[in-house]
């Protein structure tokens, strides 16, 4: 992924956030790479895939299958679906 230097996936959700009137709180953030780090930290839930870089399953506040596992469906499942 290219992003303008400067730019990352947490000051995008910061300008959704403007745009929509929702709050951190309200986010959940799924990723497994480096560039995902950001996203995971400002999100109100992070979650990171069990494939991905050991930083980023640091930073999570849960870590899901990997992706060969479906691991965004199961967080999905558990975060949304059985509320």
């Amino acid at each position: 992924e290219l992003v303008p230097q400067g730019i990352d996936k947490a000051q995008s959700l910061g300008v959704l956030l403007k745009e929509t009137g929702m709050a951190r709180e309200e986010i959940i953030a799924i990723g497994d790479g480096y560039n995902d780090l950001s996203m995971i930290e400002f999100a109100g839930l992070g979650i990171a895939m069990g494939n991905a870089q050991e930083p980023v399953k640091k930073a999570a506040d849960y870590i899901t299958l990997s992706n060969d596992e479906d691991g965004v469906a199961e967080a999905l499942d558990k975060f949304l679906c059985r509320q």
